[in-house]
């Protein structure tokens, strides 16, 4: 896919998701549909997207969440691997090869690339991570970064 047309189609799944969204009040209905839609729009490439959710009785550990492929892993604690890292900065993590970054979770060993996002309230609060994973190496880049961001930067606002 060109970067144009991933552009484009990141422009038109963030008017989609928010459209599907709106007026939902069920955090884990508005993940599952982003989920879903993501990974349907991206695949092969995504070959696993969901969220780990910030647990209120464990607050600096991610849950697993609304997610589509293999088996997720449980729990993540807070700088543990590529999602606890985005979970204690607060900062998108794109990772290249998942193999070197250091203290990676193989949750699959098939996953070469990641990028997670954080995904805040609207007082800014954490409250979930998108995490997608590839096979291939290198799959994401800053089109991918920006797009995922702005979903994720309206999703719970919409």
């Amino acid at each position: 896919m060109s970067a144009d047309t991933r552009k484009k189609t990141y422009e038109h799944l963030k008017d989609e998701i928010f459209s599907v969204v709106s007026g939902e009040t069920y955090l884990p209905a508005r993940l599952a549909t982003t989920a879903c839609l993501l990974s349907e729009a991206f695949q092969p490439r995504f070959f696993w997207t969901g969220f780990y959710v910030v647990d209120p009785l464990k607050p600096q550990e991610l849950v697993v969440g609304p997610y589509t492929g293999t088996l997720g892993c449980l729990r993540i604690p807070f700088g543990k691997g590529v999602c606890g890292a985005c979970a204690e900065t607060g900062e998108t993590q794109l990772v290249a090869d998942v193999h070197a970054f250091p203290g990676h979770i193989a949750c699959d060993s098939r996953s070469n690339s990641e990028i997670v996002v954080p995904v805040r309230d609207g007082n800014g609060n954490l409250v979930a991570v998108l995490d997608v994973d590839s096979t291939e190496y290198g799959a994401f880049d800053e089109i991918d970064q920006e797009g995922l961001e702005a979903i994720c930067q309206g999703l719970l606002i919409a």
